[in-house]
């Protein structure tokens, strides 16, 4: 740990100057409060460096949250070993999971599915609750839910230190949490320059709690939140089918969610902390499996299933 200033904390033992000197930008903000906080994969970012925790005291920064809003992984343990599985046919399991989850950035279902159906019902419900309607910014946002993307998403087949296998993904929002976050960063950069505040980067414009606009992002936020804790748990769904079909399992799960805010009070005070960290959690973290190790060999047996890129 090295106190960088009184504001910053890093916590990298390897970081570039570039990024050492964003996050020590992003520390002079005058609502940051009481620290920022770089993690050991901290990188350059947009706003606030990525891998870095910034909580905030009446404002928060859109760009610092991300684009890709409540980016975060769901495993799966199924009950079976690497020694259950060696002899059955890997690649067909892959590409049922690839048939029955699209890929890759643009790639949308055909249709609303069955088990896609009643979370659709319920972001429906919560997006008219929040007093906005997702297609404004997607007509097809609808289509999105149960869809991997690209960037640094993926599906995979995992074995722990005791040769479990797990089934672990790792998406988000997809293109609706992405184009609320692009207007909402945009929006920002607006109040600031209405109100002639001034910035040490453009992306660190912000958005001052108690004023429309920030309750309208929390508003958004939240539910975009919602929508890829509910994608997520919709693909993972369609994935624990295929393995039944394949080799028979019953499942447990966990789900972690990565670029978020949360809002803590304590003492009339309220604190949001803003954060994307750039990698998933260590192998030790429960509910998430040693994704290095694969029960079938190199990684690009997998590689159509493993769909990259930034969130």
């Amino acid at each position: 740990m090295q106190w960088i200033t009184e504001k910053y904390v890093n916590f990298a033992s390897v970081i570039d100057d570039v990024t050492l000197a964003q996050n020590r930008m992003t520390s002079s903000m005058p609502f940051v409060f009481p620290h920022v906080a770089s993690m050991p994969d901290a990188h350059l970012g947009l706003g606030c460096a990525v891998g870095s925790v910034l909580p905030t005291l009446g404002a928060i920064v859109p760009a610092a949250v991300g684009v890709d809003i409540g980016c975060g992984m769901v495993a799966v343990r199924t009950g079976h070993t690497a020694r259950d599985v060696a002899r059955l046919d890997r690649r067909a399991l892959r590409e049922s999971i690839e048939r029955a989850v699209p890929l890759s950035a643009g790639n949308d279902n055909k249709r609303v599915s069955a088990s896609a159906q009643p979370r659709v019902d319920t972001l429906e419900q919560d997006a008219r609750s929040a007093g906005f309607d997702p297609a404004s910014y997607v007509k097809h946002w609808r289509l999105q839910l149960g869809t991997l993307g690209s960037g640094n998403h993926f599906i995979e087949v995992s074995l722990d230190e005791e040769d479990d296998v797990w089934l672990f993904l790792h998406s988000g929002s997809r293109g609706i949490g992405n184009r609320i976050a692009q207007y909402h960063i945009r929006a920002a950069q607006d109040y600031c320059a209405r109100r002639s505040i001034g910035l040490p980067h453009q992306d660190l414009a912000y958005l001052e709690e108690g004023t429309p606009e920030f309750d309208r992002y929390i508003s958004e936020l939240l539910w975009a939140q919602r929508f890829a804790l509910l994608n997520r748990e919709e693909m993972m769904d369609r994935v624990v089918r295929r393995f039944t079909d394949w080799v028979g399992a019953r499942c447990r799960s966990s789900n972690a969610s990565t670029a978020t805010t949360t809002t803590r009070s304590a003492r009339r005070t309220t604190v949001r902390t803003s954060g994307s960290p750039a990698r998933v959690p260590s192998p030790r973290t429960p509910g998430v499996p040693d994704s290095s190790r694969v029960p079938w060999g190199p990684a690009p047996t997998w590689s159509r299933a493993r769909a990259t890129g930034s969130p």
